[in-house]
């Protein structure tokens, strides 16, 4: 008959994984939500494009509505819609026209923000866009600095748009734990 192979925890042992365990839980945090309103700056056309396609199908114009178009982006993101207002970070990353009909982009973009109590923190983003849709909605699926292991969503909707003169003004609607 075989002998029973579990290996018995000494009293020492024990005791050392209660103690770790009581110390994770004390340092254990409850997490803190936070929602906060943001405007970006968005210029899809001339010499200050912060919006622009950098690869696509060859042979088919780059647009957003053209499947495979690929998009960089680092827009200003201000306190409130007046572009003049207070600059506190930028949006950077990327958008692909992901869906063949025309109708959604990927996106992976991160919100940097470079001033008042958030300054070097960042949010990920990502997620499938469905950018006819008034409000469109990505998850934030990660964070650095104040915002580490964050986790929530963002909702994107267009406040301002000037279409001659290709630029937008999106209001970002985020809220996440952390």
């Amino acid at each position: 008959m075989a002998q029973n192979s579990v290996p018995k925890l000494s009293t020492s042992s024990l005791v050392l994984v209660l103690a770790l365990a009581i110390i994770f839980l004390a340092q254990a945090k409850e997490l803190t939500e936070t929602q906060m309103s943001l405007y970006l700056q968005d210029i899809a056309a001339g010499p200050n494009a912060t919006l622009t396609p950098i690869a696509g199908i060859a042979g088919k114009l780059w647009t957003f509505t053209q499947f495979g178009t690929v998009y960089v982006t680092d827009d200003p993101i201000t306190e409130t819609p007046d572009p003049n207002s207070a600059l506190i970070g930028r949006l950077q990353g990327i958008y692909v026209a992901s869906g063949l009909q025309g109708r959604n982009t990927y996106a992976s973009v991160s919100i940097v923000f470079t001033s008042k109590e958030y300054n070097g923190s960042t949010l990920e983003l990502q997620g499938n866009s469905q950018q006819f849709e008034q409000v469109r909605e990505i998850s934030v699926v990660s964070g650095t600095g104040k915002f580490r292991f964050a986790r929530g969503y963002a909702t994107f909707e267009t406040y301002f748009l000037d279409q001659p003169n290709a630029y937008s003004i999106l209001r970002c609607n985020v809220t996440v734990l952390h």
